[in-house]
């Protein structure tokens, strides 16, 4: 018996990373996936490595910044597996610069992907959460608690030179949170934010020559750190190393399982100790 069996969870940018360790651990403690990345391919290796492991899942393959999307993904969970239980707002990137040379386009792009995106998932998933709680209270059964986490960032809680569009975004997910935490209590749903330090994944180990990019919707992205800058940040972190992409789903998962069922409206840093 897994603490999550017979609970649906919908996890945006579970195709790689992060986001895909997190669908793998809310699958191996019994929930069924709804997998999204921006590229089909990666979204269904996660679905067929839950499924190969005993686990359900299904793909919803997309930008999480489509018109259309939320109210895809959020159906696509209805359809699959009958309902929502567990939503986690996980897609995001970075698209760094100083102020003065910011664009419109990419301060933008990402306050949509990290804040615009999760607000239209939640509005999404509002009437079938309500609609299936009425329908519970109806029968005279106990509602059960569904959980919200949203993914923020140590640069949202005390700002990033190069990131104001990140950093904001971030600390946007922050007062979404709290907001909705106190819209949706009475509805049995805890809202709270995971607020990630520094996580080795592939966009923090590529080369940071220049070389490194990744494609969002044809814009090619820089990613990657200097190796003696990785060291430097490492060394300021009471742990001595970056976290691990299991070590950051874990996080999101103490959020996901019963033990938290009276923990909402608040914020934990997985950071290994430090915060900016």
């Amino acid at each position: 018996m897994g603490k999550l069996d017979g609970k649906v969870a919908i996890v945006t940018g579970s195709g790689r990373g992060i986001g895909r360790e997190i669908a793998l651990k809310l699958a191996a403690d019994g929930a069924a996936v709804v997998v999204n990345d921006l590229d089909e391919a990666p979204a269904k290796g996660t679905v067929a490595d839950i499924e190969a492991a005993g686990g359900r899942a299904l793909a919803c393959p997309g930008s999480v910044t489509d018109d259309d999307f939320a109210q895809r993904f959020v159906q696509a969970a209805l359809d699959g597996f009958g309902g929502v239980d567990i939503i986690v707002n996980n897609a995001g990137y970075t698209w760094d610069s100083v102020i003065q040379k910011m664009t419109d386009e990419q301060w933008d792009a990402i306050l949509d992907v990290h804040l615009k995106a999760p607000f239209r998932i939640l509005r999404a998933a509002q009437p079938i959460i309500a609609a299936a709680v009425k329908r519970t209270r109806e029968s005279g059964a106990t509602v059960p608690c569904r959980k919200v986490v949203n993914i923020s960032s140590v640069a949202g809680l005390g700002g990033n030179a190069g990131q104001t569009n990140y950093a904001a975004a971030k600390a946007g997910v922050t007062g979404l949170t709290k907001a909705l935490a106190k819209e949706w209590g009475r509805y049995n749903v805890t809202v709270n934010t995971v607020a990630f330090g520094l996580i080795r994944t592939r966009l923090t180990d590529a080369p940071a020559d220049g070389s490194s990019t990744i494609d969002v919707q044809g814009h090619q992205i820089r990613v990657g750190l200097n190796p003696q800058l990785m060291e430097s940040m490492e060394s300021v972190i009471p742990l001595g190393r970056a976290g691990t992409p299991a070590e950051a789903a874990g996080a999101v998962y103490m959020f996901c399982i019963p033990e938290s069922d009276y923990v909402s409206a608040q914020t934990v840093v997985c950071g290994g100790g430090y915060t900016m």
